[in-house]
């Protein structure tokens, strides 16, 4: 079973090589690639990733040719070469831990399609979270409960890891930006596929600087649940 890793980047010179160097050291006992998508970055980023090739040959590098968050996902997946295809974010914000964890789940539950982790369940552990973010995502993850009638409670968290055979089923994928984390969450719950629903945890990066703009984000955010939504509703009445 071989995992693909997912990594976009947007302007991370700060933090790629350490970000890479640790996975690599964590799961050095699991067959991995990982996949660096270079997102339009303005600084040194593209450099570092390409000297982190030549050290790694199970390492890939590749350049969007769509500016976004969500061109660089989509990317990643239609080059990717694994069983399953995990996303995790430059910032090392999510977990190595929560990394393993997911590969053990995987590996012992072959028929389903997700792993979600939930930030915010009693054994998760969170650090540092902004807090006019925090309010953002709990009102609207509690909306997206009642609406999905699910007790998943973190559908606009990043770190999950899907296998790729029914990822790519959910295509075309049509956010292009921090929304690609909501619209394949909601595509697979409507889609009635089988996931399951684990605690991580979460840390705010220490370098760098954060791409997410709530303000900026927050009209994708719902145009991606009414699509989503009335696709669901759509696949309901075909079946």
């Amino acid at each position: 079973m071989v995992f693909s890793i997912i990594i976009p980047c947007r302007d991370e010179n700060e933090i790629i090589e350490n970000t890479i160097e640790k996975l690599i050291e964590e799961l050095k006992n699991y067959k991995i690639e990982i996949i660096i998508v270079n997102d339009f970055s303005l600084d040194d980023t593209l450099i570092k990733a390409e000297n982190l090739k030549k050290k790694h040959s199970f390492l890939k590098v590749l350049n969007n040719t769509k500016k976004g968050l969500g061109g660089a996902i989509d990317l990643g997946i239609m080059n990717s070469s694994g069983d399953y295809i995990l996303i995790y974010m430059a910032d090392m914000s999510d977990d190595t831990e929560d990394v393993k964890k997911y590969f053990k789940i995987c590996s012992e539950n072959k028929d389903i399609s997700a792993v979600f982790g939930s930030r915010f369940l009693k054994s998760s552990r969170l650090i540092d979270y902004p807090k006019k973010k925090l309010v953002f995502n709990r009102i609207f993850n509690i909306f997206l409960k009642i609406l999905y009638i699910s007790d998943y409670n973190d559908f606009t968290n990043s770190f999950k890891i899907y296998k790729k055979i029914d990822l790519l089923k959910l295509r075309p994928l049509v956010s292009e930006n921090f929304n690609i984390f909501l619209e394949i969450p909601l595509k697979i719950i409507g889609r009635k596929f089988k996931y399951v629903t684990t605690s991580v945890n979460w840390k705010n990066r220490t370098k760098g600087k954060a791409k997410f703009k709530i303000k900026e984000l927050s009209s994708m955010y719902i145009f991606t649940l009414i699509y989503c939504f009335i696709e669901k509703i759509l696949i309901n009445k075909k079946n």
